[in-house]
């Protein structure tokens, strides 16, 4: 079962950081430069499956494990044919997941591989926000890429985003500091995920992937962080020690077409 629905990634004009510490695949991506570049992350949100990752029949990510995010990749503008595969299965064969990507120069994303809100492995592309901030606020972004019903994000036990459904997110900006947050069921008070804290860095983009199978209670978060006008990654794997509050939904997400 594979998809292919062209993408478009709106461009978000910026390079981008991860700081979180643990070390993740770097992308083998193709060489860029100048205006032709875009930055692309690849964001890992099927469970129990280690994957090889392919770009228009070349390998991107060998034994890519989940729950992993990628250093941001400079990647030639252009149009991408995505492939996921089991890893070491050979690329001839039939990929878990396929999807054509657009790439425009400038664009700065996250291509997350993850479960439906059914538990079909699919790819979202999805823009990341890596706009200035004002002084002593920091960006926070939920995106739901699990196989789970809607969720509510709560801080404090009081829902702050309502009804968030696979595959889309939330962002606003908050003051920086340490949130605790859980993710519950919508409209009930089932944690799904959680309590956990999250430290938002002033200056920093804080995106949170809720990820897994309610149905397999195998539900996690992992948090991609972007230091907007830093340029030097670092990439994190994050089981469930991360959480996200955000208040006004996002006009960067990224719809198929």
């Amino acid at each position: 079962m594979t998809s292919r629905t062209p993408l478009t990634l709106a461009a978000t004009v910026s390079a981008c950081a991860l700081a979180l510490g643990v070390t993740a695949p770097a992308m083998a991506a193709p060489a860029a430069d100048g205006d032709d570049q875009a930055m692309v992350s690849v964001f890992h949100g099927v469970p129990g499956l280690t994957v090889d990752v392919y770009a228009n029949g070349d390998k991107l990510l060998g034994d890519f494990k989940p729950g992993t995010v990628t250093d941001p990749q400079a990647l030639d503008a252009g149009t991408y044919d995505i492939q996921v595969f089991e890893a070491g299965q050979s690329p001839d064969g039939t990929p878990a997941i396929e999807k054509e990507v657009k790439v425009p120069a400038g664009a700065d994303a996250t291509i997350a591989a993850h479960l439906s809100a059914a538990g079909k492995p699919q790819l979202t592309a999805f823009v990341n926000d890596v706009s200035a901030t004002d002084a002593g606020q920091a960006r926070l972004t939920v995106r739901h890429v699990a196989a789970a019903p809607a969720v509510d994000v709560r801080a404090g036990g009081q829902p702050v985003f309502k009804g968030l459904e696979n595959p889309k997110q939330d962002t606003t900006t908050v003051d920086a500091g340490t949130v605790s947050t859980d993710v519950v069921l919508a409209g009930t008070d089932t944690v799904a995920i959680g309590p956990a804290d999250l430290n938002l860095k002033e200056g920093t983009d804080n995106i949170v992937y809720a990820w897994g199978s309610a149905a397999d209670k195998n539900l996690k978060l992992a948090t991609q962080t972007l230091s907007g006008t830093e340029s030097t990654p670092n990439a994190a794997h994050a089981d469930g020690s991360g959480a996200a509050v955000t208040t006004n939904p996002s006009d960067h997400w990224l719809t198929g077409r």
